[in-house]
């Protein structure tokens, strides 16, 4: 977690907040799972409570679920059965593992200046290919939420920058309304790239 607030409110609320209600982003995870291979390598980063990584499980794919809570990832490993990593994505090493990334609603969380490093750990992470899947919340600068969440809320061309700039291919960013863990209305960025 990049500061105190942000890991202090999900050490804080691990458990309320891994089983809050909550829509799975089904469309996404089966356009992202319709990019790969059956039984594809997939390094989940942020998993939460866990539920992302249990549904691309029960769809026969290869998962390793990750979070930088050992609070929030006792929940998930609750919930799917199987040991979740503890790790900061600052701290992710792993070369030519994965044929994918999902990231959905995590890399949100990383100060603006740790982001293309964060980035390059995860194309290196990915084989030749291999296909990234993250969403932020838009904005246009950095900030906290009425929770103390740290959140580096990017402009869809700010992030598109960044990722050309990295050696991404195939970049697509969409853009939606939704909401969050708040309550409050979120304009989402959802980034789909290529290493």
């Amino acid at each position: 977690m990049p500061n105190e607030t942000t890991s202090a409110f999900y050490r804080e609320n691990a458990e309320i907040y891994a089983n809050r209600t909550r829509d799975l982003p089904k469309d996404e995870l089966d356009a992202f799972l319709a990019r790969l291979a059956p039984g594809a390598a997939i390094l989940e980063l942020g998993c939460g409570g866990g539920q992302d990584s249990a549904y691309m499980l029960s769809q026969g794919f290869d998962v390793t679920p990750t979070d930088g809570s050992a609070e929030l990832a006792r929940q998930a490993e609750a919930r799917i059965g199987r040991p979740v990593k503890v790790m900061l994505f600052q701290d992710l090493d792993a070369e030519n593992a994965y044929d994918g990334a999902w990231a959905h609603a995590s890399l949100l969380h990383v100060p603006r200046p740790e982001l293309p490093d964060v980035f390059a750990r995860i194309r290196r992470a990915l084989r030749p290919g291999g296909l990234l899947h993250a969403t932020f919340k838009a904005g246009d600068a950095e900030g906290h939420d009425g929770l103390g969440r740290y959140y580096n809320y990017p402009s869809a061309d700010w992030l598109s920058d960044l990722l050309t700039k990295g050696g991404w291919r195939d970049i697509a960013i969409g853009e939606r309304d939704g909401g969050g863990f708040d309550g409050k209305p979120t304009r989402w960025l959802t980034v789909s790239a290529r290493r």
